[in-house]
């Protein structure tokens, strides 16, 4: 039998199943690239508080070594230690912070948020050696090597791109200050770490790109699968709602269309209307039409409008909308009141002169 391609889009249900998988559309490289970003804009703007602290640290820990006394001793050195990791700890933070949150909104923008348990659940299809061989030698392996040399490739090219303009002026900074001379260094490699990071941010957005593509790729379904999740979950609310008003209206329309040949209407004058036919060839009379309120008064209205009579019988008006469907006979019990209904129709509009002794025979049997 042959394999049946996928040509359909995936429903939200497929989607929703995939999704509590964790089988999502996600580029640790764009993740990655918008980290970093944050991480040099925090840097930049909290550098001097870091080259301070930094500073900080050094002069305590030089001015306790030049205190043999306490440099030596237990207590001495824990205190060194709790206090230059404080102060390191408390430059350094919003720098980890900016990290952190950026990794969060990145990961969020690209799968949203909804933790999905299922994924932290071992799978052991991701072990099987035909699924990994299939891995290497799939276009995905073709990609991500490409994807690794050019990542490569590109922030090199960029970082050498922002470094060999500054080469030129090399011989200028002999005799610069050691305090210059960092100024610089720090400026030179600054720069090119920005222009590196935007490269691999490129990247990120093109392997995300990619990402998304093979996801929905791999989301889409074949025809027999569609048909089956139709099957198997149903349509919505909206749309079984939708199918019975439909139905209803055009179960009405009918009704009305076999009014217009009935035999005669049975009324309540202000509640119930009740249909009637018969041609003989039932053992009783048919329900054809029957409603209440606005439908009644428009079942009379169109037996009205096609000279059928409406004969005024409320107690058996009622005992036919209550006991009979439209499409069934009545009762035996109601059998001889409406024998009396149609008699009178028939003596009414003069018609066949067998037609009420017949009725009242067919009836009364």
């Amino acid at each position: 039998m042959p394999r049946e391609d996928r040509t359909e889009k995936a429903t939200p249900k497929h989607r929703k199943r995939a999704r509590e998988k964790g089988q999502v559309a996600r580029s640790p490289d764009l993740g990655g690239s918008i980290v970093v970003i944050a991480g040099l804009f925090a840097i930049s703007l909290m550098g001097p508080t870091i080259v301070n602290a930094g500073a900080s640290m050094f002069h305590l820990v030089f001015s306790d070594i030049a205190n043999p006394g306490r440099a030596t001793t237990a207590a001495g050195l824990d205190d060194l230690m709790h206090s230059a990791m404080s102060t390191v700890g408390l430059a350094i933070a919003p720098v980890a912070g900016a990290c952190l949150a950026a990794g969060l909104i990145a990961g969020v923008a690209q799968v949203g948020f909804r933790p999905t348990p299922q994924a932290l659940k071992p799978d052991f299809k991701r072990i099987n050696p035909a699924s990994g061989l299939k891995n290497l030698v799939g276009p995905n392996a073709v990609f991500e090597a490409i994807k690794t040399v050019a990542k490569v490739a590109v922030v090199g090219a960029v970082a050498a791109l922002a470094l060999l303009p500054g080469l030129k002026g090399l011989a200028s900074v002999v005799g610069i200050s050691a305090s210059g001379l960092g100024s610089l260094s720090v400026g030179k490699a600054f720069g090119v770490a920005e222009h590196a990071a935007f490269a691999y941010l490129l990247i990120g957005v093109i392997d995300y790109a990619w990402k998304r593509h093979r996801h929905e790729k791999q989301l889409m379904m074949t025809k027999q699968e569609v048909k089956d999740e139709n099957r198997q979950y149903g349509v919505s609310a909206e749309v079984k709602a939708a199918l019975r008003r439909r139905q209803m209206q055009a179960a009405r329309v009918r009704m009305m269309a076999a009014v217009a040949d009935a035999d005669v209407v049975v009324a309540n004058p202000t509640h119930f209307a009740v249909a009637l036919t018969y041609d003989g060839t039932r053992t009783a009379p048919e329900v054809v039409a029957k409603g209440k309120d606005l439908i009644a008064l428009q079942i009379k209205r169109v037996a009205e409008e096609n000279d059928v009579p409406v004969i005024s019988d409320p107690p058996l008006a009622r005992a036919l909308h209550a006991s009979v469907e439209i499409g069934q006979i009545i009762p035996e019990e109601l059998y001889a009141a409406v024998a009396r209904v149609l008699a009178f129709v028939y003596r009414l509009a003069g018609r066949r002169a067998s037609g009420p002794s017949s009725t009242r025979r067919r009836l009364a049997s």
